[in-house]
């Protein structure tokens, strides 16, 4: 009897023990094995870690879930925990408290997550962890301290990642910290770092130059996993291998120029040039009084490795121009400026051009039936030239510019109805003058010529104008009529009752001798009768 009371006691026992432990997280596993007990959790929708959870858990996996970041606190009531996996997950943040309560944590696996960067101060809270793998993030900085709080470290992977410089400090501060933790002056390191570097996008410049150093030096304690260690950038150095490359110290900008004091012509063109050698390659960039204002092109090119030519370009300087412009290299050690001064001269004054006129407008009135709706016709010749230029005109327009005109040339223009020859009494000679004081004259005596007796054809200021020598009928063409008698209106805007009003027009316009002169003697006396 008394057995049978003693097996009934342990079975109770063993009933009111697995009570007290709670259900396993549907959809995971919860298992005891080498590592203890462990929750595995796979494919699961998770969103956080979970807290229902076996009690003394020594091993949480948790994989292809959305888990996006691990808050402060995450792990609490898990300080028994000694191996995380989280790989291939959607980790992308990681508090700095998130490690709390993990003081017996051993191994951290992020394999394949989102992580831009790591909380490496959180570590003060793992201080046993030996195994950390990071592969296959997006990690692009090493801070030189990131070790500090990681002395029992044995295996580091940070493969495929992206990062690009890191300081060879990192590694050199981490033997430091194991040679504190070891009892007496000259004990031996007992534990040793494997390393992964490999597949991150280095960019081998002078910030570099320890890491390659490193590298190539490296030996017991450090393991490299992968020493084929290459380089990504600069083109330069695209594809060699860290034991094939040589770096330069670094130095901060150097900055010299062709010539610090440029004189210019204003309206000229200037391009200021400012050569800066620097390792890194440096950054270069403009100032100068306008800058808010103006806007000039910046040209930027590398003529070597650790040298870089920036051009800036001004087109068509003004005088507002003048001034100190400074060209600012930088890079990470440092900085340097060069000012060149720029002088901008006025223009000097041009002789004045023998060709003073270089168009001219003729005007027409017609005042014929319904000219609003008649097509004229052009004929513009030169005694240059042997052609006659030919313009078909629309109706409506009473005006055609001449450009382009030679100096001291004499041209004539006549006008007519579409389809009908040119005839004399519609037509006007010019000549163009020859020097700076005849165009001063020509302008007076063209402004008399336009206001008291406007011709066939109006020309303006800057040439020498008199008509043909052949009367018109002011029905037919009313152009700019010119009166009979001081008291009839100058340009009248309908033509007269009678076909007979036609005016002398052997007028010589140039009075001062300027121009050529078609009548004398008693042809002036009638003229002076005619304008009263």
């Amino acid at each position: 009897m008394a057995s049978v009371s003693h097996y009934f006691l342990l079975v109770l026992v063993f009933l009111d023990s697995h009570a007290a432990q709670p259900s396993c997280l549907p959809g995971c596993t919860c298992s005891e094995d080498s590592f203890g007990r462990a929750l595995q959790c796979m494919s699961l929708s998770l969103g956080k870690i979970p807290k229902n959870h076996p009690e003394e858990l020594k091993l949480l996996r948790i994989e292809n879930s959305p888990l996006f970041e691990l808050p402060r606190g995450s792990f609490i009531n898990m300080s028994t925990l000694e191996y995380l996996w989280l790989n291939f997950n959607n980790v992308t943040v990681i508090h700095l408290g998130a490690l709390e309560h993990l003081s017996e944590l051993k191994e951290l696996r992020l394999e394949g997550n989102k992580l831009c960067s790591v909380p490496w101060t959180a570590f003060q809270a793992t201080p046993l962890l030996r195994v950390l793998d990071l592969k296959h993030n997006r990690i692009d900085v090493l801070p030189e301290l990131a070790l500090q709080f990681l002395v029992n470290l044995t295996y580091l992977d940070l493969s495929s990642n992206r990062l690009t410089v890191v300081s060879k400090s990192v590694f050199l501060n981490w033997l430091a910290y194991q040679k504190h933790q070891q009892p007496g002056c000259g004990a031996k390191i007992l534990s040793s770092m494997v390393l992964a570097l490999h597949n991150n996008p280095w960019l081998c410049d002078c910030r570099l130059r320890g890491l390659v150093q490193f590298v190539k030096s490296i030996s017991i304690p450090v393991i490299l996993v992968n020493s084929y260690l290459i380089c990504r950038r600069p083109l330069s150095k695209a594809g060699q291998l860290f034991h094939e490359t040589e770096l330069s110290a670094c130095m901060k900008p150097q900055i010299s120029t062709p010539s610090a004091s440029v004189t210019i012509q204003m309206g000229q063109n200037v391009t200021l040039r400012c050569l800066a050698r620097a390792s890194p390659s440096p950054t270069i960039a403009w100032t100068y009084p306008l800058s808010m204002w103006r806007e000039f092109n910046v040209l930027t090119s590398s003529t070597a490795e650790d040298t870089a030519l920036s051009e800036l370009v001004i087109p068509a300087a003004h005088l507002v121009d003048r001034g100190n412009y400074t060209c600012v290299a930088s890079n990470s050690i440092g900085r340097g400026t060069l000012v060149i001064s720029l002088h901008v001269q006025p223009a000097q004054a041009l002789p004045a051009p023998h060709q003073t006129v270089h168009g001219i407008l003729l005007e027409w009135l017609a005042v014929a039936d319904a000219a609003e709706e008649k097509w004229f016709t052009l004929y513009l010749a030169s005694d240059e030239t042997l052609r006659k230029e030919v313009v078909h005109i629309g109706p409506g327009i009473n005006t055609y510019t001449v450009e382009d005109l030679l100096p001291g040339t004499k041209y004539e223009a006549c006008l007519s109805l579409e389809g009908q020859p040119a005839r004399r009494g519609r037509c006007v000679v010019f000549v163009t003058g020859r020097d700076h004081g005849e165009l001063e004259a020509r302008e007076r005596l063209l402004h008399v010529t336009v206001v008291l007796c406007a011709v066939l054809l109006a020309v303006p200021v800057g040439a020498y104008v008199w008509a043909a020598q052949a009367p018109h009928c002011c029905r037919e063409w009313g152009l700019h009529c010119c009166p009979q008698c001081r008291k009839t209106p100058r340009c009248p805007q309908a033509a007269p009752q009678h076909r007979d009003c036609a005016y002398r027009e052997n007028i010589a316009v140039c009075e001062d001798g300027l121009g050529p002169r078609d009548a004398e003697g008693d042809e002036d006396k009638d003229r002076e009768e005619d304008w009263g």
